[in-house]
């Protein structure tokens, strides 16, 4: 089976390494938010360009504790979008306040700037536009509409660690950005752990103080906190991750512009759009086509994996019945949950695999038009 992603052989690529900075790790007794954290931290923040990163358990975490560090509450409205992980809006939901769904575009599947207008009310305190699948969100439409309302914007940048619009990393865009390094992400570790990015000295000090219960010295504590910290050992993981990163990113984009030459050959089905200015990392290629079961059987048969992103909009999930969604609500993101499919794209990939990929695609024009 030609798989979806291949963290395995990504991991395997750099062992030697790995191994290696887990002796160093083992032997320095140090183990939680120690040298390996803070040098990642400082990496991570000169890479992005921005003054602060603050290392957390995992890319939830990271969403919970700056809507947490901004004061951001019950009774508080968080606008983001219907069509992303469930994190998205349950981070807006753990700390009491409400997620308020705007649709997205369709050729970007990113939140609309022109769809969060109409949900803005007087309790609205913040944005948190998704950068899907590897894709910055209309970054300059939404930060005027911020600024001229007086809004937070919170990146989930989760699924675009490398991803730019205008020349600027994401995770620069807005007051903060809020990343995960889940194994499948671009910047993935052996395990959970997530960073938050920001150019804001006080909510970067607020955050260092909630990750360790609230506290800027050990046993004396200014406030309720929360306990999520990166472990040295994953810290160690995406330092030599990050020396790779941008290689790996390249990969993939010359993978995702072989795929669009050839669907450019198949009117059915819709190749992933790059919007101008934009630069796009791929961390999911997902297809658009009404034939998406067919192609997935099809795909199955030929033993080629590809998976469904995301089946079920967030306003309809049975934990957020209590907000009164219907279907029919957010009609750009709903028809993307029942077209989209994602096909196999992964730094290492290998040739044939991926030729094989365009040829069943090629050689079943007929099938997928019909």
């Amino acid at each position: 089976m030609i798989p979806l992603m291949n963290v395995k052989e990504q991991f395997a690529s750099i062992q030697s390494e790995i191994l290696k900075a887990m002796k160093e790790v083992t032997e320095s007794g140090s183990y939680i938010l120690g040298p390996k954290v803070d040098e990642l931290e400082k990496n991570i923040a000169q890479k992005l360009g921005v003054s602060s990163a603050v290392a957390v358990g995992n890319g939830t975490d990271a969403l919970i504790l700056t809507l947490e560090a901004y004061g951001i509450g019950k009774g508080d409205e968080v606008i983001t979008s219907p069509f992303t992980f469930f994190a998205s809006g349950e981070a807006i939901s753990r700390v009491g306040a409400i997620p308020v769904f705007a649709d997205v575009n369709p050729d970007t599947y990113t939140l609309c700037p022109d769809k969060i207008k109409a949900k803005l009310t007087k309790r609205t305190k913040a944005i948190i536009p998704v950068h899907l699948f590897g894709q910055c969100a209309d970054m300059l439409a939404i930060n005027e509409l911020a600024n001229k309302h007086n809004l937070l914007v919170i990146e989930d940048a989760c699924q675009a660690f490398g991803a730019k619009q205008g020349g600027k990393p994401a995770g620069s865009l807005g007051d903060a950005g809020c990343f995960s390094f889940f194994p499948t992400k671009n910047l993935g570790t052996l395990g959970d752990g997530g960073i938050i990015t920001t150019s804001d000295p006080l909510l970067a000090e607020k955050l260092r103080s909630l990750r360790v219960h609230g506290s800027n010295k050990k046993y004396f504590h200014q406030e309720i906190g929360y306990n999520s910290r990166l472990d040295e050992l994953h810290a160690a993981v995406l330092l030599i991750c990050l020396k790779n990163i941008d290689n790996w990113n390249l990969k993939r984009t010359k993978i995702a512009e072989i795929y669009d030459l050839m669907l450019k050959t198949i009117p059915s089905i819709k190749a992933p759009h790059a919007a101008q200015n934009n630069h796009h990392v791929y961390h999911l290629y997902c297809i658009q086509s009404n034939k998406r079961d067919l192609i997935a059987k099809l795909l199955q048969q030929n033993a080629i994996q590809s998976g469904i992103y995301y089946p079920c909009c967030l306003h309809l999930q049975q934990a957020y019945t209590h907000l009164g969604h219907q279907k029919g609500d957010f009609p750009v993101a709903e028809r993307l949950s029942e077209t989209l499919l994602a096909i196999p794209l992964h730094p290492f990939m290998l040739k044939e695999d991926h030729l094989k990929i365009v040829n069943v695609f090629l050689n079943n024009k007929e099938v997928f038009s019909c």
